[in-house]
Formats: C-alpha cells, structure tokens, sequence
C-alpha cells in the first residue's frame, strides 16, 4: 500500500521496476528492524550485568553488592540468543547495534527493574526454561512494546520502520515462544514463508498499476452520487488493491480480502470510509464473480459467495 501510494504520488516519471525495488527494499528493512528489536533485550542484560560490575568493584561494597541476583542476566532466552550464530551473523553484516542509544536501554533498563513481573520474576528462587521464556516474553509485551521513547527512536532512524514496529515485536514475541530449550541455534523467522509470499507482493504490486484504469472504472460505476474525482486517494487504491488481490490470487478468499482492506481503511484512511469501501468493494465483486474474473479455486473455495 505505502509503495503503491509512493509510486502514484511521486513527481516526474518513475518505472514499475524502480518502484518495485524500493518495495522489497523496504520488506528488507522491516526484516533488519526484526533482529533488531531481538537485539535489544541482549543490550538490555549487558547494562545490568555493568551494574553488578559496577557494584562489585567498590570500595566498600555492601553485602547485595557482593552477592546479586543474577537471575536476569543469565536469563535461559538471553542466553540462547545471544549465542545463536545465525542472530549474531546478521546483525554483523548488516551492522545492526544499539551503540549509539545508551540512553535508549538505560531507559528500557529502568522500566523493567520497575516492573511487577521483574520483581515476582527476580523473587522467585527456582528457574526453569519455561519461567525463563515466560518473562521474555512478558518483557517484549508489557514493557518494552509500551515504551513510547522506542517508537520515536526507530522512526527517526528509518522512515520504513513508522508503521512496522508494532507488528515486528508480535513477530518477536512469536519466535520467542517457539524457542526449545534444545535448540543449537535459534530458529529465526523466515523473511518470506515461500517463494510462493515474496511473488505475492510483487504481483499485487504490479496488477494495481498495470490494470490501475479498469479498476478505476469498476469503481467509478458503483459510486453513485459520487464524483471519483472527490473520493479520497487512499479509498481509492485500497479498492485497487483489494480488486486486484480477488482477481489475481484464486487461493485467497473474498472474504479475507474485503476483511483485510476494511482493516487497513480504519488505520490509513477516512472515519466514513470503511462503510464506503465495504460497499463499493462488495457490488464490484459480485459483477467480477457473474463474469468469471474472480474464479476460487482449492478446498473450501471452490462456489464461494
């Protein structure tokens, strides 16, 4: 959608193909902000593990100084990241740190030791895999998805990260739950599910564009009382797309469609437009349908209505 407004907003002439490398430019990006954000609970637990050191090498340290809980820092989850040679790799090559935000960690460092669960969590004497992962887990939701200060930080270092960040950390929180405690090396989440997911944005991309007029037209027809002219530009491609994605994906219900481009008009467009697209949308399938240009196909598919 973001590419797509991009190319039709852009002045001067810009190629599909120029447009469409930025597109899986920034699918790239958003993978780079999945390590990342991984990487933050590592440089998390190294400030903490500074502190005890910290503490240790008074001049006249305290008996807690002598003595802490490192229950946090040797964290089962922390541990298994850190040591995943595939992370570790990716990080390196594409030069992904937390270097130059210490003021960034300190601040997540600060939220967590203040939490409830940090508390309960430190508190309680046992360890186990599960207690591990559990409080991970917790971090990534309750406290680090909440702190707002990571929000403007990430925006400010990419503008491809302004509407991805929210969705990365579910995905973070995923991989986490998937983790076993005897896995080598950490499973990581795939760029792209099948090659079957990276034709997917490209075809959809492509069709939007090259069938851009027709769609229009269809719309236009079942938009009485309205000059298309006056429809709101982000109305306008969310139908495109959700045309194009019916026309060109028979594995794909129309169903979904129409829920999945409703859901995007609640966050990217106008507060009527939801009542608007659905229907539009539901009037320009019904005519795709009688002329076999939406065509289902697959278990379950197959008649759809």
């Amino acid at each position: 959608m973001q590419a797509l407004y991009a190319y039709y907003k852009k002045e001067g002439n810009s190629s599909i193909a120029k447009s469409e490398k930025e597109l899986l430019f920034s699918i790239n990006k958003a993978y780079d902000l999945y390590h990342y954000l991984l990487l933050l609970i590592i440089d998390i637990a190294d400030l903490a593990c500074s502190r005890i050191d910290i503490a240790r090498n008074k001049k006249i340290p305290t008996y807690e100084d002598l003595h802490p809980n490192t229950k946090f820092i040797e964290n089962k989850i922390i541990v298994q990241i850190r040591n995943s040679n595939s992370f570790m790799r990716y990080l390196e090559q594409n030069k992904l740190n937390w270097v130059k935000y210490p003021e960034l960690i300190k601040g997540l460092y600060n939220e967590i030791i203040r939490s409830g669960d940090y508390i309960n969590y430190i508190s309680n004497t046992t360890s186990s895999y599960k207690e591990d992962k559990k409080f991970i887990c917790s971090m990534y939701k309750m406290v680090i998805s909440q702190y707002e200060p990571l929000y403007s930080n990430l925006e400010e270092q990419s503008i491809f990260w302004n509407d991805e960040i929210e969705y990365i950390l579910s995905i973070n929180i995923k991989t986490i739950k998937r983790l076993k405690e005897e896995d080598v090396d950490m499973k990581l989440a795939p760029l792209y599910k099948s090659i079957e997911d990276k034709n997917f944005s490209k075809i959809l991309f492509r069709k939007v564009i090259l069938n851009h007029k027709e769609y229009l037209d269809l719309i236009e027809k079942y938009s009485k009382n309205w000059d298309v002219n006056r429809i709101a530009f982000m109305d306008i491609l969310l139908m495109q797309m959700a045309i194009a994605e019916a026309v060109e994906f028979d594995s794909i219900p129309v169903k979904v469609t129409l829920n999945e481009y409703l859901e995007l008009s609640k966050y990217y467009s106008t507060v009527k437009s939801n009542v608007f697209i659905n229907g539009i949308l539901d009037k320009a399938f019904k005519q795709l349908k009688e002329t076999n240009q939406i065509n289902k196909q697959g278990r379950g598919l197959i008649g759809e209505v």
